[in-house]
């Protein structure tokens, strides 16, 4: 329980240290993983890309995930959204792929949910936390990397949906403010040297 709370006081102050890993305009790293639904996905839609780190545990994505669910619902057919979850099984047994089955259907995911069991993705791209957004052009270069809302814990206080405006001016073919907030939530379970 100490390195759970330890966890969560510690994300936030990752993040204030500055962005990592992918910067705006990069591109995105090429990956196939194996799904929840038995089948390797990857990147390769022509349409914008929404990429999610996520977790079976972390309250900021079970406080999120239904949010997170109905954004690739409304934007589908338009954004393609991809999970992953990057999250040591060794040391957190519960981010197991049998138990990110039991999420997604739990939840009637609308998105294809991967497991990075290397780590390797999480790696390329600099997540830092569940949940850790990455919006994508057409072209696949990266546009918007921040929070989802400004209310991660209770969706009745949101006033602002900062992913979705940045989407709303990207399908518009309007500029995505560089102005981003890091969104807050666990840290990612990283493997210990000696396992990798």
């Amino acid at each position: 329980m100490i390195r759970f709370l330890l966890a969560l006081l510690l994300a936030p102050a990752l993040l204030a240290q500055g962005a990592v890993g992918l910067k705006l305009g990069d591109p995105c790293p090429p990956f196939h993983l194996p799904g929840t639904d038995g089948r390797p996905h990857g990147p390769e839609s022509s349409t914008p890309l929404m990429v999610v780190f996520l977790s079976t545990e972390c309250p900021y994505v079970l406080a999120t995930q239904a949010r997170i669910n109905a954004y690739a619902k409304k934007y589908a057919g338009k954004v393609l959204v991809l999970g992953i979850n990057a999250n040591d099984v060794d040391t957190h047994a519960k981010e197991s792929l049998a138990d990110m089955q039991a999420q997604a259907k739990g939840q009637a995911f609308g998105f294809s949910y991967l497991k990075d069991e290397s780590q390797t993705v999480a790696r390329a791209f600099g997540a830092v936390c569940t949940p850790d957004f990455f919006l994508f052009d057409g072209t696949r270069k990266l546009v918007y990397r921040g929070r989802m809302d400004d209310s991660w814990r209770d969706p009745a206080k949101v006033t602002v949906r900062d992913l979705e405006a940045a989407t709303e001016a990207l399908l518009a073919e309007r500029p995505v403010p560089a102005d981003q907030i890091p969104s807050r939530g666990c840290s990612i379970k990283w493997k210990s040297q000696a396992a990798l």
